[in-house]
């Protein structure tokens, strides 16, 4: 699978339904890139999020959750801090996750369509918001800049948010361009050609540097704190993979 070529909102729907698929491809993943490796995936939100397991009684809010085990080690940890689990996605991908506390709060429907309904549910804010694996999306199928001032009006004082697992044209040409990017390239394709890489040239509907920078400077000219920061080392896209970072002070 390339990036997000050809996948958005519905297609998720879609797949949501096939039963055929396991719930790594349900997500839009080959097994192989997530089977194994979420826990990992987890604790690194943890270190950027670390509200998540140093306090109790928050509200949590996780946009995109999806059905695979990510999901679950985020339901376990707010089951165990006793913290209320707000979760906005499609019908078909809610009801695939169980239901079985009274801490987990689900929002049919695509953020930031579902702002108006999550706030009327959670009046009072939220102290962490999970996005991982999802502002691609949002890219393709809504207003990254309406998504972003949607969700930092749900931020409470103190807040943390991680918008995870963004991939960056950027930094992929910049690691296939490298040494360590060719090796890689070869390895994993088992051949011995240079990865093709075109600096200057126009990539239409990719996310790039320059939106990413754009994004922090939103962040910070709106009041929050905002930071690009890399993915733990192990984790299958951390070569060419973003994450983001916002608190709000």
């Amino acid at each position: 699978m390339k990036d997000y070529d050809g996948y958005n909102y519905q297609k998720y729907r879609e797949l949501a339904l096939n039963k055929n698929l396991s719930v790594y491809e349900k997500i839009g993943f080959p097994d192989s890139y997530r089977k194994g490796v979420e826990d990992k995936i987890f604790q690194d939100i943890l270190l950027k999020c670390p509200l998540l397991n140093s306090k109790e009684r928050l509200n949590v809010l996780d946009i995109g959750p999806g059905c695979s085990n990510l999901q679950k080690y985020i339901f376990k940890i707010c089951k165990e801090k006793q913290h209320s689990l707000y979760l906005s996605d499609s019908p078909e991908m809610l009801d695939l996750i169980d239901n079985d506390s009274n801490n987990i709060i689900k929002v049919p429907g695509m953020f930031p369509d579902t702002f108006d309904k999550i706030k009327s549910l959670c009046a009072n804010g939220f102290d962490i918001i999970i996005c991982y694996s999802v502002f691609h999306y949002i890219f393709v199928d809504s207003n990254v800049w309406y998504f972003l001032d949607c969700l930092l009006e749900l931020m409470n004082e103190g807040a943390q948010t991680i918008i995870g697992d963004i991939p960056n044209i950027s930094k992929r040409k910049r690691f296939f361009a490298s040494n360590n990017g060719i090796k890689f390239h070869q390895e994993f394709m088992q051949t011995d050609e240079i990865p093709e890489v075109k600096f200057n040239c126009i990539e239409k509907g990719k996310i790039d540097d320059s939106l990413l920078h754009s994004v922090i400077m939103k962040c910070q000219n709106s009041g929050y704190d905002a930071y690009i920061v890399p993915q733990a080392i192990e984790l299958p896209f951390a070569n060419r993979r973003d994450d983001i970072i916002i608190r709000r002070p």
